[in-house]
């Protein structure tokens, strides 16, 4: 059925992404509105060949939309998400605001589609981190096939993950390098141009950062509370594209050729890795970007542990990191019969 959609957020990086991919993917809306703060009211953004008018999110009226895609960060989605969702709207949220709240579904659609067959208490459902979709996306199959026990990861995270204000802040960093101009960090905590700052979020009390926290909580409510799984994460000076080198310890055996057999049949998956020994390939964050898929290579057996495995895994963190699963668990949202009638 044609549904009414509403994206708030809609001049962010995600939320213009959010509008692409509803055009791409040719999205059953009958209307999309697109919402801002008050200070970007009577912009025009573009959704597909249709020009938007950018409108005040809070004064919107949010029980003529079916679903709301929000993507404006943790603090407002904290204070407007209720109030949406109880004028009728589902609202799916990017932020991190609702992801481990126990009423509120956590969804990748490859992955765990099954929590989205009954409408969610609250109606809201939360969009995981950016680097545990791609993850979780990539573990699946294994794990369906031979369980996973633990799971360490080292990300590779490009700056379009924190925002608008960071790409413009590697930008203006790589240009002053070549013109011998000071460098000022202002959203990183140290320089980022030609530079890798292990540090993403806030150092909780364990030493561990909350990006950190957040993949290991969050692969554990997606996929299985009994994966064990270790982050480090940092931010390295791409623009788009983040990269996880995992390490795979399974509960048996399985071998780097038939886990490649497994990825390649799996959902949502490109697996691109050697063919032979005179033909190794991989993928990088500049081949990401645009893509749908989440990118797998350099699968590889893991011999100093028992059991172990390792492979790369590389996606375009606007798309399937944010914006395309926010739209992906739109569309199934839509094919639920609760989608009809939303209201409490």
């Amino acid at each position: 059925m044609p549904l009414n959609i509403a994206i708030l957020g809609a001049t962010g990086a995600v939320g213009q992404e959010m509008l692409t991919i509803l055009d791409e993917r040719v999205f059953p809306a009958e209307t999309v509105h697109a919402l801002a703060s008050r200070k970007s009211v009577g912009r025009d953004v573009s959704c597909g060949d249709r020009t938007l008018t950018i409108r005040d999110a809070e004064t919107f009226d949010y029980s003529s939309v079916d679903i709301v895609l929000m993507s404006a960060g943790g603090d407002l989605s904290r204070a407007m998400a209720p109030r949406i969702a109880n004028a009728g709207a589902l609202v799916i949220d990017n932020s991190s605001a609702w992801r481990m709240d126990p009423d509120v579904p956590l969804v990748t659609p490859e992955v765990n589609p099954e929590t989205l067959d009954r409408r969610p208490t609250r109606n809201i459902i939360a969009n995981p981190n950016c680097s545990t979709i791609q993850t979780v996306m990539a573990l699946k199959p294994i794990h369906d096939a031979v369980g996973i026990n633990r799971v360490s990861c080292a990300t590779y995270q490009s700056v379009s993950g924190a925002g608008k204000n960071a790409m413009d802040e590697l930008w203006r960093q790589t240009r002053a390098i070549y013109v011998n101009d000071p460098i000022e960090p202002e959203h990183f905590p140290a320089q980022i141009a030609f530079n890798v700052i292990p540090k993403i979020d806030v150092f909780m009390e364990d030493g561990a950062t909350r990006e950190e926290w957040k993949m290991a909580m969050e692969t554990q409510k997606i996929l299985d509370p009994g994966i064990k799984l270790f982050a480090t994460c940092a931010r390295v000076p791409v623009f788009v594209g983040h990269c996880v080198a995992a390490h795979l310890e399974l509960d048996k055996a399985l071998s780097a050729g038939d886990a490649r057999i497994l990825l390649r049949e799996a959902p949502g998956l490109t697996v691109i890795d050697r063919a032979d020994e005179d033909d190794p390939r991989m993928i990088t964050p500049v081949e990401s970007v645009g893509e749908f898929a989440v990118f797998v290579s350099r699968i590889r057996d893991d011999p100093t542990t028992e059991n172990g495995l390792a492979m790369w895994i590389v996606s375009d963190n606007l798309r399937k990191g944010a914006a395309l699963n926010a739209v992906q668990i739109a569309e199934l949202a839509a094919g639920k019969t609760w989608v009809e009638n939303l209201t409490f």
